[in-house]
């Protein structure tokens, strides 16, 4: 039968190599991750060196190989439980190392003092439940916005796991095995057993855990590509994904469907007079403004240097023109000041609702272009509706100076 030493072994370079890999790709993720893989990297380096001493710590005394051994591997889940975090955007805090501590006292103490094997897996067994229970916590708590299936997969590496070592723990309890039972032998079993399953974490949760960052990368460039980085609203491509969608369901069912133009006013003023940060902080306030009234009857999108488009479902000509309206009214009441004085902001906005005449978005899109060319004519700070006609100069002020 092999002896559980070799198995150690074997496992311990299994983690090491997987731990190489991690420190090579580690260095190409961006700042925002690298913390994260630092933390797991140590992890795997700590519980590889923990087995290594299960494996190789026989010329050492007894106690100090078992306090190595179990404390090395007891700080490697403690590393791993910070990994999630710092994935998660969890700052870890110092008071996380003390189960650890606590768990290699109890080792040294109730294996050079008072030497006992039943409390003492009990102790190590109870605290790798605890942080592996703390790891699962971490990652179900914000698994609503990833949903990805590496993430699953690391979730599952870690509860299977935490079954096991409940598990061993049980069976190890049960038996009737002297104090001076030793884990590192082929004595029984469970010796056997143990360190296949430890590779779970810094083998197959390694993998995983890269392949969770592979995931966020990606996530983050999509967001990247379909948001605005100022405003962190949606892009001009992101609308008319949705623009499109939006058209040919009005025009298979009928549903109302409407399409607003807004531009602040006079913006070139406002950079000129007060320079380009506070024109940014304006162009953010309006962006916070519309997206509060745009409630979730729709969507709204910066779609030029100072011009937002906004999409609204379910609205006829009547509801649209007083929703934007509105959207109007609050970016007229925004406080937005150099810090002396308060900046006047307002926008104009053209309004085109879905006709049968219109052939495609763009047909809408540009109705509602000439409705706000019209409510920059006619004073700013108003709201133009493009009447349903194939003549798009064809518009109905709402608050316009006639």
């Amino acid at each position: 039968m092999m002896e559980a030493g070799t198995v150690f072994t074997t496992v311990s370079l299994m983690m090491l190599a997987n731990g190489g890999v991690l420190a090579v790709v580690s260095r190409d993720l961006p700042s925002t991750l690298r913390p994260a893989a630092t933390y797991w990297q140590l992890g795997t380096l700590l519980i590889a060196v923990g087995c290594a001493f299960f494996a190789f710590g026989e010329t050492l005394p007894r106690p100090i190989m078992l306090l190595a051994a179990n404390g090395l591997i007891v700080f490697g889940l403690t590393a791993y439980h910070a990994a999630v975090q710092q994935f998660d955007g969890i700052h870890p805090r110092a008071w996380q190392l003390i189960p650890a501590i606590l768990a290699s006292a109890c080792v040294f103490w109730f294996s050079a003092v008072n030497p006992d094997f039943r409390v003492r897996i009990a102790v190590v067994s109870t605290i790798w439940i605890w942080l592996m229970s703390a790891c699962l916590w971490t990652l179900l708590a914000s698994s609503h916005g990833d949903s990805s299936l590496s993430r699953k997969i690391l979730i599952g590496n870690f509860a299977l796991v935490l079954a096991y070592t409940l598990g061993r723990g049980v069976a190890y309890l049960a038996m009737d095995l002297s104090s001076d039972f030793a884990v590192e032998t082929g004595a029984n079993w469970l010796n056997l057993l143990s360190p296949i399953f430890m590779t779970l974490l810094p083998v197959v949760g390694t993998t995983a855990f890269l392949l969770m960052c592979s995931d966020k990368l990606r996530r983050q460039f999509e967001i990247a590509a379909s948001t605005d980085y100022l405003t962190g609203l949606p892009n001009r491509r992101v609308l008319a994904t949705h623009g499109i969608n939006k058209f040919v369901s009005a025009q298979k069912h009928g549903a109302d469907f409407a399409v607003a133009i807004l531009d602040i006013d006079n913006f070139k003023a406002i950079n000129d007079a007060y320079g380009h940060d506070v024109g940014d902080e304006v162009l953010v306030e309006v962006a916070g403004r519309l997206r509060e009234r745009i409630g979730t009857f729709g969507m709204v999108a910066r779609t030029g240097g100072e011009e937002f488009t906004v999409l609204l479902s379910g609205l006829d000509h009547i509801m649209a023109a007083d929703a934007i309206e509105r959207m109007r009214f609050a970016v007229e009441q925004a406080q937005v000041g150099d810090g002396m004085s308060r900046i006047p902001v307002t926008v104009s906005a053209g309004v085109a609702v879905y006709s049968s005449e219109d052939g495609a978005f763009e047909d809408m899109l540009r109705r509602a272009d000439m409705a706000l060319y019209s409510a920059k004519a006619r004073g700013r700070n108003c709201v133009e509706v493009a009447l349903q006609t194939a003549n798009p100069a064809l518009t109905r002020g709402v608050n316009c100076v006639q």
